[in-house]
């Protein structure tokens, strides 16, 4: 992609990217500790201290940009489902890097 073709729209979507990540890390944290039968603020506790425990939930919480990609797809906006990917693709180094270098 060249940054002479970049809009607002890849802005919109690399931002909605990065943030719904972030919005549904807790989600996801409350529907492990149903599952698991654990409290909230243990699982908490420990997607704080543990970053591969972090890196597993944030990995779970990417997968709500498939909800936005495939929106903004079916609406045609292109740009903002590029961002969306983009997005999702810089959260990419920090999962790799726990995952396998520490």
């Amino acid at each position: 992609m060249n940054l002479r073709n970049w809009s607002k729209q890849h802005t919109l979507g690399l931002i909605i990217g990065i943030a719904s990540p972030l919005i549904f890390i807790p989600i996801v944290i409350l529907v492990l500790s149903w599952l698991e039968n654990f409290y909230f603020s243990q699982l908490w506790y420990k997607f704080t201290i543990d970053p591969v425990v972090r890196s597993k939930i944030i990995s779970i919480a990417i997968i709500s940009n498939l909800i936005w990609f495939y929106y903004f797809l079916n609406r045609e906006k292109w740009g903002m489902a590029m961002g969306v990917i983009l997005g999702s693709i810089l959260f990419l180094p920090y999962v790799i890097y726990v995952n396998f270098i520490l």
